[in-house]
């Protein structure tokens, strides 16, 4: 069955060459010019996976997204010009798992929405990068692949697919420290160019989830000019 994907902008040259980039690749695509027309069509057209333009007219990106965590965990995916790292942040802090920036390649944007998608299909089978359903304690920090639940001293951290991998990488090898390629490898598979700053702001989004919950959290360090690792105990 093909994979469903619901696009929303509100820019028509947008809806129609990506629609048309989609349905090339087999995917079945559902259009919408804003957020209330994609509520509601989503509602009687479900998809697979939602990518999202941030400013629209009516009900903006934020919005349409808040109103999807309320009752769904659908895979999103924002479009974002240059200036919104201010909404970058804030859409992935809400759930949104993963952002492009506009102007993008469509190959690119395909390539993301596969990998989100194949995550996704690997977390609901019970496995996370296809390691089984496997438990990772680490100090105060409970990792469980099969319910993408982290605990952080007794408390759940809620992470977006992508945070979860990167703190699951990290995790793996306390210690042990990881440059940017390799966690790119990690949370978005190989072949995927996104830049190092990605990674970098996916580092400071975890940071404060964590820190949310403990001020004294100071796992994730940051060894400059090489990479990151997760501190041993």
């Amino acid at each position: 069955m093909p994979r469903t994907i619901a696009l929303v902008d509100d820019d028509r040259n947008i809806l129609t060459s990506v629609a048309f980039a989609l349905e090339a690749e087999g995917f079945k695509v559902h259009t919408y010019k804003d957020g209330a027309q994609a509520l509601d069509g989503l509602d009687r057209q479900p998809a697979d996976l939602v990518v999202l333009d941030i400013k629209m007219p009516r009900l903006d990106g934020m919005e349409l997204l808040s109103r999807l965590r309320q009752k769904s965990n659908l895979p999103v995916i924002f479009l974002t010009s240059k200036d919104d790292e201010i909404d970058e942040m804030l859409g992935l802090r809400m759930g949104a798992d993963d952002y492009i920036k506009k102007p993008f390649s469509q190959r690119l944007l395909i390539e993301r929405i596969r990998v989100v998608l194949r995550r996704h299909d690997l977390l609901r089978a019970g496995t996370a990068e296809g390691d089984g359903t496997d438990v990772i304690t680490r100090g105060n920090m409970v990792l469980d692949s099969a319910r993408h639940m982290c605990i952080w001293r007794g408390q759940q951290v809620d992470l977006t697919v992508t945070e979860f991998l990167l703190v699951k990488a990290l995790a793996g090898r306390p210690g042990h420290v990881k440059n940017r390629d390799q966690l790119i490898d990690a949370a978005y598979g190989e072949n995927i160019y996104v830049e190092d700053r990605t990674i970098d702001s996916h580092v400071k989004r975890l940071r404060k989830k964590f820190k949310d919950i403990d001020p004294d959290f100071a796992q994730i360090e940051t060894l400059y000019g090489v990479g990151y690792r997760f501190r041993e105990e």
